[in-house]
C-alpha cells in the first residue's frame, strides 16, 4: 500500500530498514537526520556509529528501496551516508584517556600467530575508512610496531607530555621508539606496569575513535596490568588454524573473561595458501578451526587471513598491506576484518546504553 509523500510517511518507510547488527531500525536508532522534502525529490542522511560500517552500501539500497515502495509519486532519493562513532562509556576511561572513545586490544595466546601483523593493518584499515585511529604497542618484549609501520622518527615532548608519531593517518606510540633495535627489554611486572600506565596517561592521543593496543602474546603481567591500568571496549584473539595455537587461545579467551576483557571476535591468521602461479589452494595448518572456536566459545569469527608473501613483505618494508593499492585481493580480507570489528565495537556500545535491547553478537553478516 503507498501513502502520500509527506515526513511523517517517509519514517514509517524507513522504519523498515534494520540494522543487520543493532536489531533494531533505522529511525528508533536515531541514525536518521536531516530529513528534506522538495516538491517530489527527497534528501536525507543516514548518520552510522561507524564508518567502517560492514553494512554501509547494504542500508543505503534499502533505506531508497523501502521509499520507493511506501510512498507514491517519489522523484529523486538522496541519502547521505555519514558516522558518528559510538563510544564505551566508562569513567575510569574518561579520566585517563578522556578523549578516546573506544580502546581495543589485539591479543593471542602464543607467539608467531601474526598477532601484530593484525594490529598494524587493523589500525591502518580503520583509519583508512574514515576513523580516528591510535596504536599502541604494548608487546614490550618485541616491539615491532615501529619496523612494521615505517616509522624511524622519535615522538616529540610537549607540556610534558608525548606526542605519538603520525603514519599512515594513525597516531603511532611503542617502546620501540626508546630502545635500541638489538637491544633486549628485561623488566619485571611492575615496571611493565608503570610503562604501560605512563603510555596511556602520558601520551597526548587527542581525539580518538579507536586506540589500538598490540599487546604481548600469552596471559601474562601486561595482560593483567592492562586489564587493571583502563577498562576497554574489547579484545581481538588472534590464532592459527592448527590445534596447539587454538588450544593456547582458549585459554587466553578464559583469561581475557576473568579480567573482564570483552572478546569482540576471533581473526584466523595463516588461513590457508593460493599458489600465485597455478590458483591451487593448499591449507597447510589445517583451516576451519578460528571459526569452530569462535562457534564453541559464543563468540563472532571476524574473518580470515591467507597466507600470502605480500603479507610478510608488507610488514618488513613498513608499508602495511591495506594501503598497497595493487594488492586489493590481499587487502581486502583484512578490510573486512576491521569492518566486523567495528560492528562488534558498536554492538556493545549500544548493548551497553540500552541493556534491555536484545543484540546478536554474531550479527546477520558474519
Amino acid at each position: 500500500m503507498t501513502r502520500l509523500l509527506n515526513e511523517e510517511n517517509i519514517l514509517e518507510a524507513l522504519q523498515r530498514v534494520k540494522d543487520p547488527d543493532l536489531q533494531r531500525d533505522i529511525v528508533s536508532l536515531n541514525f536518521v537526520k536531516d530529513l528534506k522534502i522538495d516538491g517530489r525529490n527527497i534528501a536525507l542522511t543516514i548518520e552510522l556509529t561507524t564508518p567502517a560500517c560492514p553494512v554501509r552500501e547494504e542500508l543505503k539500497a534499502a533505506s531508497v528501496r523501502a521509499i520507493r515502495e511506501h510512498i507514491e509519486g517519489v522523484g529523486v532519493v538522496d541519502v547521505k551516508m555519514t558516522s558518528k562513532v559510538s563510544a564505551h562509556e566508562n569513567k575510569e576511561k574518561a579520566s585517563l584517556i578522556p578523549g578516546v572513545k573506544n580502546t581495543i586490544a589485539v591479543a593471542s595466546g602464543k607467539g608467531g600467530v601474526g598477532k601484530s601483523t593484525v594490529a598494524v593493518n587493523l589500525a591502518v584499515a580503520l583509519a583508512r575508512e574514515g576513523a580516528r585511529v591510535g596504536l599502541l604497542d604494548a608487546d614490550v618484549y618485541g616491539p615491532s610496531v615501529p619496523l612494521m609501520m615505517g616509522v624511524t622518527e622519535k615522538p616529540q615532548m610537549r607540556d610534558k607530555r608525548l606526542i605519538p608519531v603520525e603514519k599512515w593517518g594513525v597516531s603511532v606510540m611503542s617502546i620501540g621508539f626508546f630502545i635500541e633495535s638489538a637491544q633486549a627489554v628485561i623488566w619485571r611486572g611492575p615496571m611493565v606496569g608503570k610503562m604501560l600506565t605512563q603510555f596511556i596517561a602520558d601520551v597526548e592521543w587527542g581525539e580518538l575513535d579507536y586506540l589500538v593496543f598490540d599487546l604481548p602474546p600469552g596471559t601474562g603481567d601486561v595482560q593483567l596490568s592492562l586489564a587493571q591500568a583502563l577498562p576497554l571496549t574489547g579484545a581481538v584473539v588472534v590464532t592459527t588454524p592448527q590445534d596447539v595455537s587454538l588450544s593456547d587461545v582458549r585459554r587466553a579467551m578464559q583469561m581475557l573473561e576473568k579480567v573482564n576483557i570483552p572478546v569482540l571476535g576471533i581473526v584466523e591468521n595463516m588461513s590457508y595458501y593460493v599458489c600465485s602461479h597455478c590458483g591451487h589452494r593448499e591449507e597447510i595448518f589445517d583451516h576451519g578451526g578460528g571459526r569452530k572456536t569462535a562457534e564453541e566459545m559464543g563468540v563472532p569469527f571476524l574473518g580470515g587471513i591467507p597466507i600470502h608473501t605480500s603479507i610478510r613483505v608488507s610488514g618488513d618494508t613498513g608499508e602495511p598491506i591495506v594501503i598497497n593499492s595493487a594488492r586489493q585481493k590481499e587487502a581486502e580480507c583484512i578490510m573486512q576484518i576491521a569492518r566486523q570489528t567495528a560492528a562488534q565495537v558498536s554492538i556493545r556500545n549500544a548493548n551497553q546504553a540500552a541493556p534491555h535491547v536484545e543484540i546478536s553478537l554474531l550479527g546477520e553478516n558474519n
